[in-house]
């Protein structure tokens, strides 16, 4: 130990505890422990602090107890061990040790070292907020917020919140803003919501500095101002919260109250999606694919579509089914590009099940199945995908797939060309030709009936193949 670093009365606070710990006296022992592991008056050392914490938890001090299994926790000065963290955390709640009770929660909560159980981690997260512990009351709410342990209760998590909110706790602030936001347990308030998210982001916590930004981005409960909401937003992304970060790429990539700079949001995106923000992989897929502000790099597009697509999106699944399906920057790949095609068309993307639909009408990359093109033709074309009610509407007039309607053949058509299909423009007239004047009245009718009951159904006019 350097004595020239510390005054003479830390320095002897230090002997006296040394001395005190090496005669077994617990509290000094712990006391010793502590000033190694929070470097106070001493040099750092989380070895020493180990050891000293460790003979006092075996003498059964709590305090000592809950801070080794920290260590534990975290592998500092001993191999790290979930199981040991726990076993000391257990010592110590069960004398009634706050800290220890919300420690042994997060272990039940998460299922470290012990078996998870939400019941139990609400039950230690309940005996640490009883005793006014704040970050306790914020996790005993968000057991009832979410149902964990115990039945949804938004009035219990509403008053748990409130009670970490009011002690300055910045998650409680933050969660009680939400749920005010959201009208979960209390009658919705934007302004309410504001006030709370003001609180917890003068804290420094990112979640409400983002929450804050969408506010001023939104004008909910506030006046609508584009430049606080980007510099809310920024000082979140500054702080890693990747939600904030893409918000803010989306702000600078859209010029939306701020000056547009491309670059800098393609820098946030990047940032975003590196953290696994789905949204975020995407665009910059797209940014790479239509060389927005950047070198248009078919490799780097077809990289974080497939992230984004692997983490299910299905925006991603169709782009990337149509570049395996016309070999942009890769080799073409028909069965690839079915893959995908077929996994954003489960999700419901419209444009993905026409061009499936395409690919088992022509057997490629699938068996050739008129059956199963058909189905997912009717799967776009109730979506008013206008391109597959052309196409389903071809497969009524050929009898492909389908028993041959050239009533339902037309009403389709008619469909199509009102949705801006301009092939179906130029061939509704050959099937209508074919059809009585009483036919084209009933494929009339159906149309109608069709466009009324899907009114809320806005026409996808994306190309397929």
């Amino acid at each position: 130990m350097n004595r020239q670093n510390f005054s003479r009365e830390n320095y002897s606070t230090y002997v006296w505890f040394r001395q005190a710990a090496e005669r077994g006296d617990a509290y000094a022992q712990f006391n010793l422990g502590l000033m190694y592991k929070k470097g106070e008056c001493i040099e750092r050392d989380y070895a020493r602090a180990y050891k000293w914490l460790r003979q006092a938890a075996i003498q059964g001090l709590a305090f000592a107890q809950n801070h080794l299994g920290a260590l534990y926790y975290n592998g500092r000065g001993v191999e790290k061990s979930d199981a040991e963290a726990a076993y000391w955390f257990r010592h110590a709640a069960e004398q009634g040790d706050a800290s220890a009770q919300q420690n042994l929660g997060q272990m039940y909560r998460k299922g470290r070292g012990i078996e998870q159980s939400h019941e139990l981690a609400l039950a230690w997260f309940y005996r640490a907020a009883e005793q006014g512990v704040a970050s306790a009351q914020n996790l005993l709410a968000e057991c009832y917020l979410h149902g964990q342990g115990a039945n949804v209760n938004y009035p219990l998590a509403m008053a748990w919140f409130r009670k970490a909110a009011v002690q300055g706790d910045p998650q409680g602030q933050l969660n009680l803003g939400l749920m005010y936001k959201r009208g979960q347990g209390v009658e919705a308030s934007d302004t309410q919501a504001l006030s709370w998210f003001r609180q917890s982001a003068a804290q420094s916590d990112a979640g409400a500095q983002r929450q804050l930004g969408l506010a001023y981005a939104e004008g909910l409960g506030v006046r609508a101002d584009p430049l606080r909401a980007s510099a809310w937003l920024q000082r979140a992304a500054e702080q890693g919260d990747r939600d904030a970060q893409f918000n803010l790429g989306v702000m600078l990539a859209n010029g939306q109250g701020v000056e547009r700079d491309e670059a800098r949001a393609l820098s946030w995106y990047l940032r975003a999606a590196e953290q696994g923000h789905l949204l975020a992989q995407y665009n910059l897929g797209s940014v790479y694919a239509n060389g927005r502000g950047v070198a248009r790099d078919e490799q780097r597009a077809l990289e974080w579509y497939r992230r984004a697509a692997e983490q299910g999106a299905p925006n991603a699944q169709f782009n990337l089914g149509v570049i395996y399906a016309n070999g942009q920057g890769v080799p073409v790949n028909d069965a690839l590009a079915a893959k995908w095609y077929r996994m954003a068309a489960e999700q419901g993307d419209a444009s993905a099940q026409n061009n499936l639909g395409v690919m088992f009408s022509n057997g490629q990359g699938v068996p050739r199945d008129e059956t199963m093109a058909v189905y997912w033709y009717s799967q776009a074309a109730d979506q008013g995908h206008a391109l597959a009610q052309y196409n389903l509407g071809g497969m009524y007039s050929s009898g492909r797939g389908v028993g041959r309607d050239m009533v339902l053949s037309y009403m389709w058509m008619l469909l199509a060309a009102d949705a801006g299909d301009e092939t179906a423009c130029a061939n509704k007239s050959i099937v209508g030709r074919r059809l009585t004047p009483s036919e084209i009245g009933n494929a009339l009718d159906l149309s109608r009936q069709w466009q009324v009951t899907h009114r809320s159904i806005s026409a996808d006019t994306r190309a397929g193949l």
